[in-house]
């Protein structure tokens, strides 16, 4: 892929990469960190996008992985911090409050690792095909996980 292509798609899919970096980290190195690791990965790696997919799915894939792994390698945790006021996933119509969308994103933030990563890609609108492409499991599967993320969710948002 051409590098001017390649830096409009990235530009295109800005959004998406801090939302997701926002979801596991929340101090300003951390994240701009992560961000750089992403861009160097997907860079690295672009050569393996044959485009099967979109290419914003395959950018997910190598942000989550790249996320993953940086928490893994360093080995220690990432901090978490309640408010995200640069980093608001639209989930909810407008008349919904910022604060209904920060106690949403810490009820995310208590899921496991694997249940975040479902429900982030579903409320940025990815259909359960897709998120199964992405971490390589069933759409079946996917399903019933994002029912009982969501029972999990109701349950943390009223202990909030």
């Amino acid at each position: 892929m051409e590098e001017s292509i390649f830096i409009k798609q990235i530009n295109d899919c800005k959004g998406l990469i801090l939302k997701l970096i926002g979801l596991y980290a929340y101090s300003i190195n951390d994240r701009n960190d992560l961000y750089q690791e992403i861009l160097l990965n997907a860079w690295k790696g672009i050569n393996s996008f044959k485009g099967n997919s979109k290419f914003s799915t395959w950018l997910y894939k190598v942000a989550l992985n790249t996320i993953l792994t940086y928490n893994r390698n360093y080995k220690k945790p990432i901090s978490y911090h309640s408010a995200m006021e640069d980093l608001i996933i639209p989930v909810a119509p407008q008349s919904e409050t910022r604060e209904d969308v920060q106690r949403l994103h810490q009820a995310i933030r208590k899921l496991d690792e694997t249940d975040r990563v479902i429900v982030t890609l579903h409320l940025e609108g990815y259909e359960n095909p897709e998120i199964s492409d992405i971490l390589g499991i069933s759409a079946n599967y996917v399903g019933v996980k994002l029912f009982r993320i969501k029972n999990q969710l109701q349950t943390f948002l009223t202990q909030l």
